[in-house]
């Protein structure tokens, strides 16, 4: 598959990205989660652009504080919350000229998907979620605690909002992420080069800023960036999605578990599917690519 490596700018970043495919095909865009890259998207987006019957223009950028991506200004706020990664996507949409698209994404990358599918129903075709249908968090609820099993299992979060963890992601970054990679996706056997191409992303000067914002804000240990209040109040509200939907849960994700009840289904309005994936951890699109490609293809359809 012949890919290349582009970067536009928007008002904030240059957005660095793996452009493959058709030229004149239907635009997908495919988001990265932490801590990840956009090599989670190889082989699907090869499974993309070869498609023999539909034509596809794949994207698949690197997120702010990963790989390429840079910051234009040293006075920006170096924010990882939920409203900021919804408010790069859509300026990478701007900044490309794509009126509307097919969004898939993960984790982080799946949250920025559901946000612009909730809040910017018209610039979307379809949304493949993974791993969390309705990936959008409820910032009235950030105080609210979880079942201590699942804080037990977030405790790298907490971990980022020390300065202790702060001076370990900067120090041990790759191990720190490759222990995660391990845990959240225990059926997984990637390679160590698989590791490294994606590692490599993490070096990015502002990783550990970004991602420790990220943590901090999401229990509200951190103050918001008043750039992005209109999008993070459009999330307070807790809009339903109306576009066509899909959701990818991965039954072996140690981190995002599947329920067994379908909560996310009210929080969809539109033709909608909830698909349970075997032998899938938390890096869903890299572990299992062929039902991310199929997926993509069924949203578009439906």
């Amino acid at each position: 598959m012949e890919r290349t490596i582009r970067t536009v700018r928007t008002d904030i970043l240059e957005i660095a990205y793996a452009e493959s495919g058709a030229p004149d095909g239907i635009p997908v865009i495919l988001m990265h989660g932490f801590p990840y890259d956009i090599h989670a998207y190889d082989e699907a987006s090869r499974l993309l652009a070869e498609d023999q019957a539909q034509k596809w223009h794949v994207y698949v950028p690197w997120l702010r504080g990963y790989g390429q991506t840079r910051f234009l200004s040293e006075e920006t706020m170096r924010s990882g919350e939920q409203s900021a990664l919804a408010y790069d996507l859509i300026s990478f949409m701007d900044a490309l000229s794509i009126p509307k698209a097919v969004l898939a994404g993960y984790d982080w990358g799946g949250r920025a998907a559901v946000i612009v599918s909730a809040l910017y129903p018209d610039r979307v075709l379809g949304l493949v979620s993974c791993g969390v249908g309705y990936n959008m968090h409820n910032p009235a609820k950030w105080q609210e605690p979880a079942l201590p099993v699942r804080e037990a299992a977030s405790w790298y979060m907490y971990y980022f909002n020390t300065q202790r963890g702060y001076n370990g992601l900067t120090r041990y970054r790759k191990e720190l992420c490759r222990l995660l990679w391990e845990r959240w996706s225990p059926e997984w056997q990637f390679t160590e080069e698989d590791y490294a191409l994606s590692s490599a992303a993490f070096d990015n000067p502002d990783f550990v800023d970004i991602v420790t914002q990220s943590y901090r804000c999401r229990i509200g240990e951190a103050p918001e960036d008043p750039r992005y209040r209109e999008i993070s109040e459009g999330c307070a509200a807790q809009p339903v999605i109306r576009v066509p939907s899909i959701v990818l849960l991965g039954m072996a994700d140690t981190i995002s578990p599947p329920k067994e009840q379908d909560t996310d289904a009210p929080h969809f309005a539109g033709p909608y599917r909830r698909v349970l994936v075997p032998h899938a951890g938390h890096n869903l699109p890299q572990e299992q690519p062929s039902v991310l490609a199929d997926a993509v293809r069924e949203v578009y359809a439906m």
